[in-house]
């Protein structure tokens, strides 16, 4: 393909497409009267999954639409898919809580307080052993600044490794001079520790080069020497796009990114680099099925929410005039804002300073090794509330908080507030006060069972409304993913895929706000968008992300053919046009890359967009 030639069909498209990208609009309402079964199908698929598979709409049909959505409400009803668990496997710092994190992959001031013995050194040996030779390259790195200035990371010469290694004069060569895969041949013949010898001497470049084409175990490795710490915020990036990608229990997945966005937190504030992990692991997933109540208070509770929004430093009147902090009002207000009323909610100024005073002593210990909740008495506020209306007695301690949490679950306020945030993610940018009045009403009837909730949802006529049939633009995560499912692509690994979410405009846990990433189309929606989108498109389908492979045989027939087998339905007269155009301009490729492009231009056209 001509580099400039993919900076030509993104005009066409974009041009062809004014309604859909045109910033503050509403995507154009399709002209159906209503849907097929295998609309219904395919609008199911779209909305409470991350996009279908091949086969997805003919098995959801073949099983029935309702029981295939029960059993989306109903994960643990649902085998894994192994294939998920062998990716998820080599990623370890998944399964460790904080402190073990914090033990395990240590930053560089972390390993001076180690050298300072301030901090124990692991006591894992591998741990250990990747901790002294992160210890050496500092110390290296230092003498040459002192000495020379000169940089780290001089030219490998394998001819230096110790004799003691019986490796041969060729091994020595082709680890100094050889291409990778004859190093990584080399390199996989050595014991772990001596893996950890040889790539510690590599350059950097080097290391990275033999990274796509490593085993799981060596590409750990490998990830070390780029920082330990790196290594968690990785692992939490790739599960969240191998599970989109493989997760049998799709709805989960979905869910789970909803409620992670609604109570949103900032892997890059400190602290929090430790802490997110468990709080999507232990806090958001095992909820976003359960009773809200529940939900909110293990977000409170949760030291990375503590410490994203200050919380764990916020303290009641100090008599003795020694403390320097004060009350911190950043959780009270955005608990009211964002977590539960609504901005509309009915509360008053008021309201959010006696709620951040309920919340004093609501902290952390030692949030920097790691960290776990407190309840910190000193720094309680002892005195009487008044909060929405409800006055809360002097001398209570951790329970004032838990009162207010009481009360904001149970507002009417709150049930409107979050039926209308699901029926915007779910249903349509503005959905039919009648859909969120009935989601609201189940709310209240069962406690807050956000189950019941998305139950009443889908068994709504709102939800199938022919109107929201492909009517919601799709976030960056959810196109990305989408188009990894429809063309059925194998995920080696996610470090490339996490990449791409950044020009995309939606870098995964580092949304600084805590409103967390929107869920209206009208947020998405502009023309600089969609040629990132395209090029993301043409990409995946000519092979060029890392850790990721299409299978372009798959791509028969003609255009037409392989249109439908990538969006699941018929193709727009404006779309199609467009993809013709884009094709026209490439007619002197082979017929294998036309195939390809033809899915590309599909993926990429504002079709593919809407879910």
């Amino acid at each position: 393909m001509h580099r400039g030639a993919i900076f030509i069909i993104p005009a066409v498209l974009i041009c062809s497409s004014p309604v859909i990208f045109a910033k503050k609009k509403p995507p154009a309402t399709p002209a159906i009267p209503q849907m097929t079964a295998g609309q219904k199908a395919l609008h199911a698929l779209n909305r409470l999954t991350f996009g279908p598979r091949p086969g997805d709409v003919e098995m959801v049909g073949n099983r029935g639409l309702y029981d295939w959505i029960e059993s989306q409400l109903h994960p643990d009803s649902i085998p894994e898919n192994p294939v998920l668990e062998a990716r998820l496997e080599p990623l370890d710092s998944l399964r460790m809580s904080q402190r073990e994190m914090v033990q395990h992959y240590p930053t560089q001031q972390m390993v001076k307080l180690m050298l300072d013995g301030r901090m124990p050194f692991p006591e894992d040996k591998q741990t250990r052993y990747s901790v002294q030779k992160m210890i050496a390259r500092f110390q290296r790195r230092e003498n040459a600044d002192k000495n020379t200035g000169a940089p780290d990371n001089p030219e490998f010469n394998a001819t230096a490794l110790p004799d003691s290694w019986q490796l041969d004069e060729r091994d020595r060569q082709t680890l100094t001079k050889g291409k990778p895969p004859q190093q990584l041949a080399v390199l996989e013949s050595l014991t772990p520790d001596r893996q950890l010898d040889v790539l510690d001497t590599m350059p950097n470049g080097a290391r990275q080069r033999l990274f796509p084409i490593a085993p799981p175990d060596v590409r750990r490795r490998i990830q070390i020497f780029n920082g330990p710490v790196q290594i968690v915020n990785q692992d939490l990036m790739d599960a969240k796009i191998l599970r989109a990608v493989y997760s049998n229990r799709q709805l989960e997945e979905v869910l789970t990114d909803f409620w992670f966005n609604h109570f949103n937190v900032n892997l890059d504030k400190g602290a929090d680099r430790y802490m997110v992990t468990s709080y999507e692991r232990d806090v958001i997933r095992p909820h976003v099925l359960g009773h809200f109540k529940d939900l909110l208070l293990a977000t409170a509770k949760s030291p990375a929410m503590l410490f994203y929004l200050d919380n764990w430093q916020s303290a009641g009147p100090d008599p003795t005039k020694r403390r320097k902090q004060g009350l911190n009002e950043n959780y009270g207000r955005e608990l009211m804002e964002l977590h539960t009323l609504g901005v509309d909610g009915g509360y008053t100024q008021h309201d959010v300073t006696e709620v951040a005073r309920c919340f004093t002593g609501w902290s952390i210990r030692e949030p920097q090794r790691g960290g776990a909740f407190e309840f910190n008495e000193r720094l309680h506020d002892r005195g009487a509330k008044q909060v929405l209306g409800v006055t809360i007695p002097a001398g209570g301690g951790m329970e004032d908080g838990l009162k207010v949490l009481d009360i904001l679950a149970h507002s009417p306020a709150t049930a409107h507030f979050i039926s209308k945030s699901l029926a915007i993610r779910f249903v349509s940018d503005d959905p039919p006060e009648t859909l969120v009045r009935k989601m609201a009403t189940v709310f209240t009837r069962t406690d807050g069972d956000l189950r019941e909730v998305m139950r009443a949802m889908v068994e709504a006529p709102e939800f199938w409304d022919p109107a929201n049939f492909r009517s919601k633009v799709k976030s960056p995560l959810e196109m990305e993913i989408s188009a990894v499912r429809a063309v059925n692509a194998n995920v080696d690994f996610a470090q490339a895929l996490a990449g791409q979410l950044n020009p995309l405009g939606e870098p995964l846990y580092r949304k600084l706000e805590p409103t967390g990433y929107s869920n209206r189309s009208t947020d998405w929606m502009n023309s600089a968008s969609l040629l990132a989108r395209l090029n993301f498109s043409m990409a995946l389908v000519q092979n060029k992300i890392g850790g990721v492979k299409v299978d372009s045989g798959r791509f028969t027939g003609d255009a037409t053919e392989i249109e439908q087998s990538v969006l699941f339905t018929a193709v727009s007269a404006a779309a199609q046009a467009a993809i013709t155009a884009g094709l026209e301009a490439q007619a002197q490729q082979n017929a294998a890359q036309t195939a390809s492009m033809v899915a590309g231009l599909t993926l990429g056209s504002p079709d593919f967009q809407r879910r």
